[in-house]
């Protein structure tokens, strides 16, 4: 008789944790339309629309997670762009590599508190979706030297530019890398943020557009803000080449 009593109750035990699983299993949340665009991005002569969408963390929050770009040609051709999560994402459509179509171009504030964004450049090729890198300060560095000064590269062909820091020295005094006398106690280099913004900048109606970058270069600390370096960049066979570099000091 027990035996006849567990051959009927493992059916019923089965159906209830499949209600329980069942229940607990949830949809993913859908993607909310962020804006929608406009645009022949594939020089085909026909508009694509192109939909950004974004899935908000919480309903308390601004900050979108799994960030796409949905485009559509009129032959119902598709491609997706995964930009990752980010604030405020915004497109902008703008011919970089100077082919006579416009490039996708990407931009979210981190959030951060020092102005850092994502950044994402895409072009269609031949209706080849191609992820277009986006250009890097490669040699800056920069470092204390004696009598309160700080020497900062820029490139390997330029002379440094020299930065008079006595104004902080008491800062730097008391954190052991000088002497009273302005005597270096300890090499130490500077801190050197990545770029954090860039800014599209049109250069003249024969190169048509360029990309302005931002770079924050700190003393001994993140907030010992020395000054800021904007360089302007062209997309020039392939590659990004720096057209002018400026030093622009924190006032």
């Amino acid at each position: 008789m027990r035996y006849k009593i567990g051959v009927i109750l493992l059916p019923v035990l089965f159906i209830c944790a499949h209600i329980v699983f069942a229940n607990e299993k949830q949809e993913p949340p859908e993607h909310k339309l962020i804006e929608s665009y406009q645009e022949d991005v594939t020089g085909d002569g026909h508009k694509e629309e192109i939909k950004l969408k974004g899935t908000l963390f919480s309903p308390e929050s601004n900050y979108y997670r799994d960030i796409v770009a949905e485009i559509t040609n009129h032959e119902n051709k598709t491609w997706e762009i995964n930009y990752g999560g980010g604030y405020d994402p915004t497109i902008q459509f703008i011919d970089f590599n100077h082919d006579k179509v416009n490039e996708i171009f990407y931009q979210s504030p981190t959030g951060g508190s020092g102005g850092l964004h994502h950044y994402k450049l895409h072009t269609l090729i031949q209706y080849n979706l191609v992820d277009i890198p986006l250009p890097k300060q490669e040699y800056v560095k920069g470092s204390f030297e004696d009598e309160f000064k700080v020497e900062i590269n820029f490139s390997p062909t330029q002379e440094p530019t020299i930065v008079d820091v006595k104004s902080r020295s008491d800062n730097y005094i008391q954190q052991g890398i000088y002497d009273q006398k302005g005597k270096l106690l300890k090499k130490t280099s500077v801190m050197v943020d990545p770029i954090a913004f860039f800014e599209p900048v049109f250069i003249s109606n024969s190169k048509g557009y360029g990309l302005k970058s931002y770079q924050q270069i700190s003393g001994a600390f993140h907030a010992d803000q020395l000054g800021t370096i904007e360089s302007l960049w062209y997309y020039e066979r392939d590659k990004w080449i720096i057209l002018k570099t400026e030093w622009v000091p924190t006032e």
